[in-house]
């Protein structure tokens, strides 16, 4: 019997693929949305309890489209899990307004709308969980990553008002701030397109994003992520933030609350400046 149903949102790669699968291979009835799924997209008879369907989160009649949909699999939606993202690296001066647009619509403006479309039916149900993916981004900033950083702090903020508003229709909100993973789409991992050898922010923009990269490919598995995410849902009372990662990128949060903002930012720019070794 199911669990329940989970819209899984982003889950063609990475984080959110790991969290869909975790989801169904518990029981649950999983809907997953992402650009890259067909629009006619039905269930894969590999994948039990998946259904794709095709999603813009940025385009209004596309998660619409994708609700209704989703609706006629089941009449309920007792999990909304948004992961979509994508990431733009470089510089602040030479990232465009329309790179920093692209961000904010896919991480932070689809978002408060697959809620919007999804609070009306969880108010009826007298309950829902509504997961929202931030990231160890929305709690500090790192050089070269700024409009993600600024996504990624939009979510924590939003998240802690819809937190409030929705407690009383018995709905709850979870923060998940996940550090460096693998296994991330680079569809979704863009450079400014401003930033180039002649920029006086090279080579200093080149040795941060290479970390960046690096950090990512020995990041954690997504698998133990996803099945963080499933383990906190299936609570009575969910944990409103679930951390997931390193011990090191654990420290560097506590170390942003503590540390006076001068000698935070010289530790980071430090690290992002010396090939890793602050």
């Amino acid at each position: 019997m199911e669990k329940g149903t989970v819209w899984v949102i982003g889950a063609s790669s990475g984080l959110g693929l790991a969290t869909a699968e975790a989801f169904a291979n518990d029981g649950w009835l999983v809907v997953s949305g992402a650009r890259s799924f067909s629009a006619q997209s039905a269930s894969d008879p590999t994948d039990k309890n998946i259904h794709r369907l095709g999603l813009d989160v940025t385009d209004a009649e596309s998660r619409q489209a994708f609700a209704k949909a989703a609706f006629a699999l089941s009449d309920r939606v007792d999990v909304l899990i948004y992961c979509a993202a994508v990431l733009v690296l470089g510089p602040c001066e030479l990232t465009t307004h329309s790179e920093y647009e692209r961000v904010m619509q896919t991480n932070f403006l689809g978002l408060t709308s697959l809620v919007t479309l999804i609070l009306p039916a969880m108010r009826n149900q007298r309950s829902g969980k509504i997961v929202l993916f931030s990231s160890i981004n929305g709690l500090l900033g790192i050089p070269f990553q700024s409009a993600y950083t600024a996504s990624k702090h939009a979510v924590e903020g939003y998240a802690e008002c819809l937190a409030m508003e929705v407690k009383p229709f018995g709905i709850q909100v979870c923060l998940v701030e996940p550090g460096d993973h693998r296994g991330g789409s680079q569809r979704t991992r863009l450079h400014a397109q401003g930033e180039a050898p002649q920029s006086p922010y090279e080579p200093a923009c080149g040795i941060a994003t290479g970390i960046i990269h690096k950090d990512e490919e020995n990041g954690l598995l997504p698998v133990r992520l996803g099945q963080k995410v499933l383990k906190n849902v299936n609570r009575k009372h969910m944990r409103v933030r679930l951390r997931v990662a390193k011990p090191d990128q654990r420290l560097a949060v506590v170390l942003h609350d503590l540390l006076a903002p001068s000698l935070n930012f010289r530790i980071l720019r430090d690290y992002y400046g010396k090939g890793g070794q602050a």
